[in-house]
């Protein structure tokens, strides 16, 4: 963030006023030779490049992302788990959130894990159950069967409706891809975890007995639920797109940006 510059007149104009009695009982000293604030340097941003390739509009774009995905995928059966409406703005709102401490389950791209949450160890020694790992196949055999390359290419070339999705959310002067990198490495940072995994139920809902866990994002919490195996999975796939994603940008220098 640039530094704010220091009001040096109105600091001048109050000099001003007092220095005529200063002056009754003071000898008068060399000036102050005071240096102008050197101008804020442009600031580098890294833009996405994207090609100028036709799009439908955003209202419309159902049809042409799961064509899309489904190109990616290739296994018809896993594109049961894409729900079908407004899908890059709940991709766009999912991505925003996950940082935070919860998600809007109505909002989601992808439909909810089949079956409950699978625990073990009976009252007194809650952990989450090796076999609750199993309830994420799907999603982990997406996340496996797309290739990253062609994955970052068809995100790039629809680039443009899902920038226009984050400025309708809120953010008329922001950048999508700025905030999915963020997101990215905030996800990456979630702790690598050890089976058995410790748990807690004070109330209705089960939560990490390490509080350090539970303190941390819903997305973060997600990761640490799924299974070590299926976490190092999508870590992997984080770190592919991130890699993939940074070929596309390219700098940019932007005056006056905070």
């Amino acid at each position: 963030m640039l530094k704010k510059i220091i009001p040096i007149a109105l600091v001048a104009l109050v000099a001003a006023i007092g220095g005529y009695f200063y002056a009754q009982y003071n000898p008068p000293k060399p000036p102050v030779q005071v240096q102008a604030p050197l101008p804020p340097k442009p600031v580098t941003r890294q833009v996405l490049e994207t090609p100028q390739t036709p799009l439908p509009a955003l209202a419309e774009s159902d049809g042409f992302i799961l064509d899309g995905l489904a190109a990616l995928v290739g296994d018809k059966s896993l594109m049961a788990y894409f729900i079908p409406k407004r899908i890059i703005r709940n991709i766009v709102v999912t991505i925003d959130n996950l940082p935070a401490g919860k998600l809007s389950l109505r909002m989601m791209p992808v439909r909810e894990a089949p079956g409950r949450f699978i625990t073990g160890g009976g009252e007194n020694h809650l952990t989450i159950s090796p076999a609750n790992a199993a309830r994420y196949t799907p999603y982990v055999k997406i996340a496996e069967a797309i290739d990253t390359k062609k994955l970052v290419e068809f995100y790039v070339c629809a680039y443009p409706l899902f920038q226009q999705a984050y400025e309708e959310l809120g953010y008329p002067n922001k950048y999508f891809n700025d905030r999915l990198l963020a997101v990215i490495d905030h996800l990456l940072a979630a702790p690598d975890i050890q089976e058995p995994v410790q748990l807690i139920r004070p109330k209705v809902f089960y939560e990490y007995a390490n509080p350090d866990f539970e303190a941390r994002s819903i997305g973060q919490r997600i990761l640490m639920r799924i299974g070590s195996k299926n976490e190092a999975i999508i870590k992997a796939k984080l770190r592919d797109i991130r890699q993939e994603l940074v070929l596309h940008l390219r700098g940019q220098k932007v005056e006056g940006v905070k």
